[in-house]
């Protein structure tokens, strides 16, 4: 039989994009143009127009009120996990 992953490391899914971490997939040259032809603004004090899109995207896919864009993975496992607790009941979840 095939392991895991062997079949992808093997190279037979070429045209796949490799999500495993952030420096291993390479930005097309059409990926590039558009980020850095991108309109910028602070996201911290709410300026950047491309964060508030995708948000506002979000939202509405989800029929929600607003979204909340935040950059990794881990961030968006914290963010979750302290909604859920209240005061210094967050701080006391077991997580793995």
């Amino acid at each position: 039989g095939i392991k895991v992953g062997e079949r992808f490391m093997s190279g037979n899914y070429k045209k796949i994009v490799d999500l495993r971490s952030d420096t291993v997939t390479k930005p097309s040259k059409e990926m590039l143009k558009c980020a850095l032809s991108a309109p910028l603004g602070d996201d911290v004090y709410g300026e950047d127009p491309s964060v508030l899109a995708l948000e506002a995207y979000a939202a509405d896919m989800f029929g929600k009120a607003g979204a909340l864009y935040v950059p990794t993975g881990t961030m968006a496992n914290l963010v979750c996990m302290l909604a859920h607790g209240s005061g210094d009941d967050a701080a006391e979840v077991v997580v793995g």
